[in-house]
């Protein structure tokens, strides 16, 4: 319970976390970052860190001069990229085996993750991978399931850098150019919420959709 309170703590005062980092770490805060978003989206069993929440506070600080925009959008775009690479690279590698670990009698990977994916790929194609950058959870496991479906890895790697670059650039310029509006900085909590719904709402769409049509 403690740690939910944390995580819950550390996504809605995420800006304040982040300017402790910066404070603490100065220009380590790069290497800090550039981790949280390769691990996000390339690590099949972390797929609930805080990837859009992060870049759009990254982006406010940036328009502060805490950090450096161009720095900033760089290396988090290297490690977008990076990141759905590996998962990729596992997923065809190790991805059924991965689906089979357990931890505390649990399946490690849960499978109801995979089943959205899949209900992603069935309706958006290949296209998934540049749309699933802005969907939590999904994020993290389409690279994964692309792998297991042996997806050509030139396609692949386009729709990557695409993904990559939509979704680094629009959420950090989003932050830059509005995180630090008197408003937006009075209510960030309540924008951190905003941008956590708008991103989840199209796998929200999905489940009730498939739910629907699954009653009739």
């Amino acid at each position: 319970m403690e740690y939910l309170k944390d995580f819950l703590d550390f996504f809605l005062h995420l800006d304040d976390h982040l300017q402790r980092i910066i404070s603490e770490y100065g220009t380590t805060t790069y290497v800090i970052l550039f981790a949280i978003i390769f691990v996000e989206t390339g690590l099949v069993v972390m797929p609930l860190l805080p990837g859009d929440s992060l870049l759009f506070a990254a982006g406010t600080f940036a328009a502060l001069g805490s950090l450096n925009i161009y720095v900033l959008i760089g290396l988090l775009f290297i490690a977008a990229v990076l990141g759905d690479t590996l998962n990729y690279i596992l997923g065809k590698k190790i991805g059924l085996k991965v689906l089979q670990w357990r931890l505390g009698g649990r399946q490690l990977v849960k499978q109801e993750y995979i089943d959205k994916t899949h209900s992603f790929y069935e309706k958006y194609g290949a296209k998934t991978i540049i749309i699933a950058r802005f969907v939590p959870i999904v994020r993290t496991f389409a690279p994964f399931v692309a792998g297991i479906g042996d997806m050509n890895y030139g396609k692949f790697i386009s729709y990557n850098i695409i993904g990559g670059a939509v979704w680094v650039l629009g959420l950090t310029l989003l932050g830059y150019f509005f995180g630090n509006i008197p408003i937006v900085k009075r209510n960030f909590e309540t924008v951190i919420l905003a941008i956590i719904f708008i991103s989840v709402l199209p796998m929200v769409i999905e489940m009730v959709r498939h739910w629907t049509a699954k009653k009739h």
